[in-house]
């Protein structure tokens, strides 16, 4: 593969102008970049998880990669060529004899790279949002079959995880503690035997689907928008996965980032969107899961001879850092609900999700909610035969079972609805007295006039409610009770919130 190597490092070698070749290479792939165009070649190996040991299994995963990474990033992936030789000479596209594959793509500027925009601290919320949203419709076309379903069989889906402590146990004392080893392969136990009914509505409701299987900040891109590239083609176990592990990735690289604030923003966007809230007891598992991975990895580095004494010292630090956090992800959490409370436009939504920046609360909003039980798109405007009396007392028992469930395992609860009527917030309050939980109800107030201003330019939200409802509102809200009253703040929304004043 030497001669091959050596031509495709000639610029003459492509069939657009190219003034140099840059190689940059993997432990499975050669990818040649050419200033508009990268070109990326598979190596023969064998690491049994990964097989391109044939001319075969390459031109085959080379067609994989392409056909998956077109599912999010089409602009990227252009197409396979072959190879082709005819008397020692390779031609890239040509009649001869093919020899070997190459996937076509745009090639992009590394400064582009979502971990060196991260480094640079230009990794925004807003980018967090777009790619929440942009997974969400990814994650509802994925392609989902029986064959992918087998995968979310308990004893197929804990293979990986129980492998992982298997095949770590001799870094104990080295990269973590015997503590942290056992908690942790604990906590998997416990899993899969008090969530067993869970892990099997996960697969009946058909959220094991393909996936990314590698979503980290990585193989993010920033072009005009997001876009998310390089995933799993070689491995379906890694790739038909639920997919809250395939969120949780991202979600676990941002905490081990220490931005928790943007994990919580790409996740609370992805519930929103997919309205998967009832998975979430699921969740710690698959972030200490993702965690352990890269752990794992890193502590294989340990025992690799061609790595110096001060690489190994890095990352046995860096490996002893992410089974510390897979460790924290299982230990319990003491929880809080947040009940908001206001008219529409009162400004409710804007503060919850900065609370939940701040609390790392799962964020319940009432308009997602309904749409999802509606069984509409967020995007669309409901007919009032979704808003009677009936369906909106459908919708907050909805909240009231999510936040029960959440709230008894170990998530923070932000419930955000008009809450305008004891008889809505006494069963919540109820709740929390129950479970022992914290509350807090944050009404938010702001003059008539800002409100109907609010409303009025409202562009671009998932939520209905306009102008024209406000008296409607102001007549229905009731009154909290001597019983609610010591758990009430108010909120000024019109002048900044001191964050501090809140629990």
């Amino acid at each position: 593969m030497t001669n091959l190597i050596d031509r495709m490092l000639e610029p003459s070698f492509y069939p657009h102008p190219v003034t140099t070749v840059r190689l940059v290479q993997t432990h499975i792939s050669y990818v040649f970049l050419t200033g508009t165009r990268a070109y990326k070649v598979k190596k023969p190996v064998n690491f049994g998880f990964l097989d391109f040991s044939t001319l075969a299994k390459r031109q085959f995963f080379c067609a994989e990669e392409l056909r998956l990474n077109q599912r999010l990033a089409p602009d990227l992936y252009e197409m396979v060529l072959p190879i082709t030789e005819t008397d020692g000479a390779y031609q890239l596209d040509g009649t001869g004899t093919v020899v070997e594959y190459a996937l076509r793509m745009r090639e992009f500027s590394q400064d582009c790279l979502f971990s060196n925009l991260f480094v640079r601290g230009e990794v925004t919320l807003a980018h967090m949002e777009q790619l929440g949203q942009q997974m969400a419709r990814f994650y509802r076309e994925a392609a989902v079959n029986d064959h992918i379903r087998s995968f979310g069989d308990p004893a197929v889906a804990r293979q990986p995880i129980d492998d992982n402590y298997q095949q770590t146990e001799r870094y104990i004392g080295v990269a973590q503690t015997r503590e942290q080893f056992t908690q942790t392969k604990a906590f998997t136990d416990q899993i899969f035997q008090e969530q067993a009914d869970l892990l099997q509505a996960r697969v009946a409701g058909d959220r094991f689907r393909e996936c990314h299987g590698d979503l980290h900040l990585g193989n993010i891109c920033l072009l005009d928008q997001p876009v998310v590239f390089d995933c799993i083609e070689f491995n379906e176990p890694f790739r038909f996965i639920d997919v809250l592990s395939d969120i949780g990735f991202l979600v676990m690289d941002l905490v081990a980032r220490e931005r928790p604030d943007l994990a919580n923003r790409f996740l609370n966007t992805c519930l929103e969107w997919t309205g998967d809230w009832a998975g979430l007891p699921l969740l710690p598992l698959y972030l200490s899961y993702r965690a352990y991975v890269r752990a794992k990895v890193t502590s294989f580095l340990l025992d690799d001879p061609g790595i110096g004494a001060e690489q190994k010292a890095q990352a046995q630090t860096q490996a002893a850092n992410y089974y510390r956090l897979a460790w924290q992800f299982t230990q319990p959490q003491t929880p809080k609900l947040y009940v908001m409370q206001g008219l529409s436009g009162s400004g409710k939504s804007t503060v919850a999700r900065e609370l939940a920046l701040r609390t790392q609360a799962i964020h319940l909003r009432s308009d997602a909610v309904r749409k999802h039980l509606a069984g509409h798109p967020l995007t669309e405007k409901l007919s009032t035969e979704f808003y009677t009396a009936e369906f909106s007392q459908k919708t907050y028992q909805q909240m009231a079972d999510l936040a029960e469930r959440l709230l008894k395992n170990g998530f923070s609860v932000i419930l955000d609805a008009k809450y305008d009527r004891q008889v809505q917030r006494g069963p919540i309050l109820a709740l929390a007295e129950e479970l022992g939980v914290t509350v807090r109800i944050l009404a938010c107030r702001c003059r008539e006039e800002v409100l109907r201003t609010r409303l009025e330019a409202r562009t671009g939200d998932i939520a209905d409610a306009d102008a024209s409802l406000i008296a409607a509102q102001q007549q229905a809200q009731e009154d909290f009770s001597e019983a609610e009253a010591d758990r009430v703040l108010f909120l000024n929304t019109q002048a900044p919130i001191v964050w501090d004043l809140l629990p």
